[in-house]
């Protein structure tokens, strides 16, 4: 017993020096702005990995810089790459012929041409225009004197431990979680569940992983996954003009569950 005793000891000891002596280190790559939304959900999910990563084996740092830094920047030390700016810059980036295997990550445009244009390496975490005008028309087909818009996050939402994360969120900033927010703070989730999984840190691999081995929750419930056109599937919230939520789209008795939202294959 004694000697099981002194093992025990010794293991207490060695273990955290052998979990440090193998953390995998993994970089992510930021453009846009460092004031807003996103750039606190990507915060917020920052501290959640490093949390889990303690325990894991594993260190994560998010780099901000620009594209013409990005360019300068070796192909094998790139993850992915999480881009807050406008689809133009989304496009640019995914065009770089160095990252045509790597995660690119559009956190922040709305617009269809992205998802229409199906590119391989692109994940698109917001909701789409097309997936909100479809949330919309669910509702109004059942409920036309009642307006309401589309969100794909809530401060209010509660359902799924949503509420523990807005709670965490609005002591660590300061502010309500919202959609910016929310895809920040998915994209770093994912992606240090994807890594926890892999234990790869290479781009191509983490791509290939998240487009068809992700099964995401996200605190909305539904398992997300990607379509082929890059389109996180996903619950979309709808919500009156008082600011509260009065539905979850697919809503119930609508076909296609969540493929009844936004373009749903590539053509």
């Amino acid at each position: 017993m004694k000697k099981i005793k002194q093992l025990g000891l010794l293991l207490l000891f060695i273990w955290p020096q052998f979990v440090l002596a193998n953390v995998i280190e993994v970089t992510l790559h930021y453009v846009g702005s460092t004031d807003g939304q996103v750039w606190a959900g990507v915060q917020q999910g920052l501290t959640e990995a490093n949390l889990q990563g303690q325990f894991l084996g594993q260190n994560y740092t998010v780099q901000a810089t620009t594209i013409d830094e990005l360019k300068a920047i070796p192909t094998e030390q790139v993850t992915a790459i999480l881009l807050a700016t406008d689809a133009n810059t989304v496009f640019e980036v995914a065009g770089l012929q160095q990252f045509a295997q790597t995660p690119v990550f559009n956190l922040a445009s709305a617009a269809d041409e992205l998802r229409e244009a199906c590119l391989g390496n692109v994940l698109n975490i917001p909701l789409s225009e097309q997936m909100k005008q479809d949330a919309i028309a669910q509702w109004q087909a059942k409920n036309e004197d009642t307006p309401v818009h589309a969100q794909g996050w809530h401060e209010d939402f509660v359902k799924f431990a949503a509420s523990q994360l807005n709670t965490r969120f609005t002591r660590n900033h300061q502010s309500k979680m919202d959609d910016d927010a929310w895809a920040g703070w998915a994209a770093i989730k994912m992606l240090s569940d994807s890594v926890a999984r892999t234990q790869n840190t290479d781009g191509d691999a983490m791509l290939t992983f998240l487009k068809n081995d992700l099964s995401f929750d996200g605190q909305k419930g539904d398992t997300a996954t990607f379509r082929n056109s890059g389109q996180l599937r996903q619950i979309v919230l709808l919500v009156d003009g008082d600011n509260n939520i009065v539905a979850e789209a697919p809503l119930r008795g609508v076909a296609g569950g969540l493929d009844s939202l936004g373009l749903v294959s590539c053509r």
